[in-house]
């Protein structure tokens, strides 16, 4: 079955998409919300110690990544790496500094930031929170043209301000209490170049290198926006296509965002009450809308980078032009860095997290089976988790084939055709699970056979096998309905993940 149309503009559809997600428990509004108090707090507290408003932006920026990046899956763990962040930020704002006026030295440190930072994800979300917080260190004191003399003053910035993103953070407002803990899969294994963090980081070096020097081209004092640029485009992609896909949303982003700052950041230009208005805005949207779109999030990015290059007293619509420029140079350096430098095929990774969303589904029956006939100690709700973060992980791999722009329309509908199954599954399982958890629900025969049938399903799938499409009977029980549901979505699975030739979804 082809796809269905939107019957909305595409421009509709993505403010809905926006505005409109689902928001379960309100989380992404809660964040947002966290993030202008510590932000604006962290803000207050430099300003009360005396900080030019130099160490003000600087300890604005660390409270802003230290309530973004850090993404540990319990609460103990935020607090440790929240912990860490100034030892991974300080050494790499000092040496900085230090290089401000050895323009060759301060060039090979940044790329060596760029490397290391992209290959600390090798060790998870606490890696990447470090490798980010330091990379955007560096980044700060180009942006802020900070010297020896200020070390000090920015260092002391820093401290108060993670210290007071981490007291809102963990005490005056963590939600994260409340919830269970976070299920985080982890990247594809691999050791030396066959690891997808070691080619990043290899990818990410290259890409930037190409980007420091076309963007010292094109502006001797604001190349530092290709690096970053650049970089951003590697954070939370594997893949060739997914870098691409995410080069472009950056660029129309800061596009989008630059329109908008020519009507708001530059009419607020020295007025503080509306700068502060618009900064704070800028921050919820930035917090609001990283887990929707993109895009959204770079217009949000673009409009807070001008509104603080007002502040410093230098914004003009001209600025706002060379960062579009330098934007673009960092995006064709990276998307240079991946087609050209140990690419990470899209289908290897695509391929990669299907197999283990599908091999979560089979644990997920076989736990809700083992519910279901009384088993002391299972539990299928963290499985399920589980399946969420690895279905977010399949869309963000497939994002390049079913984006507007790909000129393979086969390949397209296959794509989206695998979504939706997977969609299917997953409601299935949920649906299942909440059958499986009421007191009252009892062993049936006929629930140890399909859900042997799942399995058998999902290890053919896995396997590479031929799956024959099964009828089986309608069920007579909500369980019995699930699981039958399940085991059409997985018979129709087979054709789209293999085409006529079996060749995969994606192709070599």
């Amino acid at each position: 079955m082809p796809p269905r149309t939107p019957t909305n503009p595409r421009g509709r559809y993505v403010l809905k998409r926006v505005f409109l997600a689902p928001d379960p428990g309100r989380i992404r509004l809660r964040f947002a919300a966290r993030a202008v108090l510590g932000i604006g707090l962290a803000v207050v507290v430099c300003a009360l110690a005396g900080h030019s408003l130099t160490g003000a932006v600087t300890g604005g920026l660390a409270a802003l990544l230290a309530l973004f990046t850090v993404t540990d899956p319990t609460v103990r763990g935020q607090a440790l790496t929240t912990a860490l962040l100034p030892a991974a930020g300080l050494p790499v704002l000092a040496a900085a500094a230090l290089l401000h006026d050895h323009p060759v030295a301060r060039d090979l440190a940044f790329l060596a930031v760029v490397g290391l930072g992209v290959y600390a994800r090798r060790w998870g979300p606490r890696g990447h929170s470090l490798g980010v917080f330091a990379f955007m260190m560096y980044f700060a004191a180009q942006f802020l043209q900070a010297r020896t003399e200020q070390l000090a003053e920015v260092s002391a910035s820093v401290l108060l301000s993670v210290l007071t993103a981490a007291a809102v953070r963990f005490g005056l407002w963590c939600y994260e209490r409340r919830l269970p803990p976070a299920v985080v899969p982890p990247p594809p294994a691999g050791t030396g170049l066959a690891r997808v963090t070691t080619r990043q980081a290899i990818q990410a070096t290259t890409g930037a290198g190409f980007a420091l020097v076309m963007g010292q081209l094109v502006s001797g004092q604001r190349w530092y926006w290709a690096v970053g640029a650049t970089w951003w485009v590697f954070v939370n992609t594997t893949s060739r296509g997914e870098t691409l896909v995410r080069g472009f949303r950056r660029v129309l982003g800061t596009v989008i965002g630059i329109g908008l700052a020519l009507f708001v950041a530059v009419p607020a230009h020295g007025d503080g009450p509306l700068t502060a208005l618009i900064v704070a805005v800028s921050v919820f949207g930035i917090f609001y809308t990283a887990a929707v779109s993109y895009t959204w999030m770079m217009l949000w990015v673009t409009v807070l980078a001008a509104m603080l290059y007002g502040l410093l007293g230098v914004l003009t619509p001209g600025l706002l032009a060379l960062r579009l420029v330098e934007t673009g140079v960092g995006a064709l350096g990276a998307a240079l860095a991946v087609a050209l430098v140990l690419p990470v095929t899209t289908h290897s990774v695509t391929d990669a997290w299907i197999q283990r969303a599908l091999r979560c589904v089979h644990a997920c029956t076989a736990q809700t089976a083992a519910r279901l006939a009384g088993t002391a100690g299972a539990d299928p709700a963290p499985t399920v988790a589980e399946l969420e973060q690895l279905l977010a992980r399949v869309r963000l791999s497939v994002a390049p084939l079913v984006h507007p722009l790909n000129p393979m329309l086969g390949r397209k509908r296959r794509a989206r055709r695998v979504l939706g199954l997977l969609d299917d599954c997953a409601r299935e399982i949920r649906g299942l699970v909440a059958v499986a958890g009421d007191p009252e629900a009892s062993h049936d025969a006929r629930l140890a056979a399909a859900c042997q049938r799942v399995e058998a399903a999902v290890e053919a799938l896995t396997g590479g096998r031929d799956l024959a499409a099964r009828t089986a009977p309608a069920g007579t029980g909500p369980a019995l309905a699930h699981l039958h549901g399940l085991e059409r979505a997985l018979a129709e699975l087979a054709a789209p993940l293999r085409a006529p030739s079996g060749s995969p979804l994606v192709g070599a």
